[in-house]
């Protein structure tokens, strides 16, 4: 269920008191080939982090043995200092390993504006601690140690005819769609091109996490990296491939929902009868982006109107005087006025199911989102204290 998964690939996760709480912070993962073929989407925040513009620059040939991954802080906004830890990073994970730095993608997580000289020792005392524990069971210790404000760590695996593809997530806050939404590590044994990954790669998280919007917060450190060994020796059909990527991706995005920073329930907007696909994602966008309707949520008050007011403010082709909700299976509004009682809708439970036609014509599309609680506004008032 993990990174090592796939045939090919080692990984470790160790403790390096990056973290104040302690624990695990500091993940490796290596690809042993015979291929070295990867993709990697980044957020689209004009404020990077210095490990995405470090990462940016490796990732431009296609090709990527290892991937070194710190919780504990983001180095971002932190200067040439910090890009020179990244640089560091990448040169010891290089040395250690035989590679050349080049080939050594590097992502990072946690506070922004800090990374000062204890924080580089850190980090690079994690890599020196990682390289000799790097085994086909250090998948697990690898997913704990990316972890932040996540309370449960994120893997997921699926096998084909004769491959598999492994991964890991971290994210729990700043879900917001940028290309990426949080760190993700996927590993496949198949035979692939770098420009056969990169494709699947965006194809997959245009419907997976770009579909995830949980506070509307991009982050500066959004990466997902997808890596192929080839050591299963199978060149797989691209169609099951696709869907396979699409189901580890979906996967990981509902588990990064499900743990989301103080959440109560777990929205899914399926929005119906869009004119097409890119207004069906703005709809339900709009809507997983309102925190009146997230707040209705939090109540279980099963407010139809903050849905429509929603979706008022969207270019989308639709008329707002014909448009069906249903929450929980109860059509509670249709063609823009009231249908059955709100008192008929059960939200008690945590997964809670929006529907939305527009009846506008035949695209649909499915956007996640979270509850806006007491909890999550506790959790990220005192995130740095």
């Amino acid at each position: 269920m993990t990174v090592t998964a796939p045939k090919g690939f080692e990984a470790a996760g160790v403790a390096a008191g990056l973290k104040s709480k302690g624990g695990l912070d500091v993940a490796l993962v290596v690809n042993r080939g015979p291929l070295d073929a990867a993709a990697a989407v980044f957020t689209s925040n004009r404020a990077k982090a210095n490990p995405i513009i470090w990462s940016q620059q490796v990732i431009a040939d296609g090709r990527a043995t290892a991937i070194v991954l710190n919780s504990g802080g983001a180095n971002c906004f932190t200067g040439a200092f910090g890009f020179q830890t990244t640089h560091l990073t990448a040169e010891l994970a290089a040395e250690l390993l035989g590679l050349g730095a080049g080939d050594v993608l590097v992502a990072s997580t946690g506070l922004i504006g800090e990374g000062d000289q204890a924080f580089r020792d850190g980090v690079l005392d994690g890599v020196r601690a990682a390289v000799p524990v790097l085994s086909g069971d250090g998948g697990g210790d690898a997913a704990l140690a990316i972890m932040t404000t996540d309370t449960v760590p994120k893997t997921s695996s699926v096998t084909g005819e004769g491959w598999t593809i492994g991964a890991m997530a971290k994210g729990a806050g700043m879900l917001a769609p940028a290309l990426a939404t949080m760190l993700v590590v996927i590993t496949t044994d198949a035979v692939l091109s770098s420009e056969e990954l990169d494709e699947h790669l965006r194809a997959a998280t245009r419907v997976s996490f770009d579909r995830l919007d949980s506070d509307g917060c991009t982050s500066t450190n959004d990466h997902v990296t997808l890596m192929a060994s080839g050591a299963s020796g199978v060149a797989p059909d691209p169609a099951a491939f696709r869907a396979a990527l699409v189901e580890v991706c979906t996967d990981l995005a509902r588990q990064l929902m499900a743990d989301a920073e103080g959440a109560s329930h777990d929205i899914s907007i399926e929005v119906v009868g869009a004119a097409s696909e890119e207004d069906a994602v703005e709809v339900g966008r709009s809507v997983a982006r309102n925190n009146l309707f997230k707040a209705a949520v939090f109540g279980n008050d099963p407010n139809w109107g903050r849905v429509l007011a929603a979706i008022g403010t969207t270019s989308a082709a639709f008329d707002p005087y014909d448009v069906d909700v249903s929450i929980n299976g109860v059509r509670v509004c249709h063609a823009g006025g009231p249908d059955r009682p709100r008192t008929e809708v059960d939200m008690t439970s945590r997964g809670t199911h929006l529907r939305i036609g527009l009846n506008a014509g035949d695209a649909v599309a499915t956007v996640w989102t979270n509850d806006l609680t007491h909890d999550y506004v506790h959790e990220n008032s005192a995130y740095s204290s």
